[in-house]
């Protein structure tokens, strides 16, 4: 048996009842504490670096659920009843304000001892038709959405060092975070810069500004599909994770953000690049797509993704997993599609399958998210 290079780093991402919407809420109360915690300490149990708490402004819950809650309250809430595994709330950047950001995510790394993040999600106000997604029209203000998202994460950054001279933090991204888009019904393709002058920035206030987060920085993670994101998140992100549907894939995207990264100024620090995958595990052959078919039935048609969906045994995956990492990941956001069946099933079943490789920690080895990630 080949011994990996380097350990994997193994999060999940938590969502409603799991991710396939056919998913049945499970018993009791699912916005509950009970609920939650039960899920985050089973992550913590698996020695998963991390769990990141899904919070989209505009895409409705999956399965029965047709609400979620705030995920950084609900990080925050979590903080005391974890001990070691990282807490990674959503975020949506397109209306956000540095200052509250920096604040907030601080406060929460406080609160979890340096093992907080900010999954950073750009989410347009107006739609995007798909078949318009690559025309210029509509290329140009998305790419300016992650400008302006790349401009915040900087500033926000800033805050986490502890700089408090407006003139300073205007110079890191001037005339940015102006007010809302006035016309969040208007077309996508017809909108403005996302501009401003300096009137626009909030007034910074030395006791609104958190004290240093333990990590220094709080980890910060994004999901990417497509060029624009890979290099936002090659130039704002410590975690970038990507969805390819094949190792060559996943090798031409990791190559790409390291392009970026090197564009970016970056190329001496650590941005790991994750892939997304929905997992689907039973130890018996045949068990787990057996299972889709069923929890397609439920909800009347085929559920696809944007990620791989992987159906089989945890020893199936393991193979998967150690295959792509040759490919230059450094980890994967597995997604269960039904809680707790797959969660349980990743960390009682996968985890020491991969241990038993020598490819995944068999203890914390680190006390803050920074450290279990291996970050500066």
């Amino acid at each position: 048996m080949t011994t990996p290079s380097r350990p994997l780093h193994l999060a999940v991402a938590l969502d409603a009842t799991g991710w396939h919407p056919g998913a049945p809420a499970p018993d009791g109360n699912s916005y509950g504490p009970d609920h939650w915690t039960a899920l985050v300490q089973e992550a913590e149990r698996g020695l998963l670096d991390f769990v990141t708490l899904e919070d989209p402004p505009r895409r409705p819950a999956t399965g029965p659920l047709p609400h979620r809650l705030d995920a950084l309250l609900l990080a925050a809430a979590l903080a005391g009843r974890t001990e070691h595994i990282g807490l990674v709330p959503t975020g949506v950047l397109d209306r956000a304000q540095p200052l509250h950001i920096a604040r907030a995510v601080a406060t929460l790394d406080h609160l979890t001892g340096g093992r907080a993040g900010w999954r950073t999600q750009v989410t347009p106000a107006r739609p995007i038709p798909l078949d318009a997604l690559f025309t210029p029209e509509v290329q140009r203000p998305m790419a300016e959405l992650f400008e302006r998202a790349a401009d915040l994460v900087r500033v926000v950054r800033a805050l986490w060092d502890g700089t408090a001279d407006e003139k300073e933090l205007r110079t890191l991204a001037p005339g940015r975070f102006a007010p809302a888009d006035p016309d969040p019904h208007g077309s996508f393709a017809a909108l403005g810069p996302l501009g401003g002058d300096a009137g626009d920035w909030l007034t910074l206030d030395g006791p609104a500004l958190a004290p240093p987060a333990p990590q220094g920085h709080p980890v910060v993670f994004t999901l990417a599909h497509i060029s624009l994101p890979f290099r936002y998140g090659a130039r704002a992100a410590d975690v970038v994770s990507v969805t390819p549907h094949s190792a060559a894939e996943a090798a031409a995207t990791v190559a790409e953000i390291r392009s970026f990264q090197d564009t970016a100024g970056r190329s001496a620090e650590t941005v790991h690049v994750f892939a997304d995958l929905v997992v689907l595990l039973d130890p018996e052959p045949g068990r787990a797509a057996a299972r889709k078919t069923a929890l397609d039935a439920a909800h009347g048609t085929e559920y696809t993704s944007d990620a791989e969906i992987f159906t089989g045994t945890p020893a199936e995956l393991a193979d998967l997993l150690l295959h792509w990492q040759r490919s230059g990941l450094s980890g994967y956001r597995l997604r269960p599609a039904t809680l707790p069946h797959d969660l349980t099933a990743i960390t009682r079943a996968l985890v020491p399958e991969l241990q038993s490789r020598g490819a995944f920690r068999t203890a914390y080895e680190a006390g803050t998210l920074r450290g279990l990630l291996g970050l500066a």
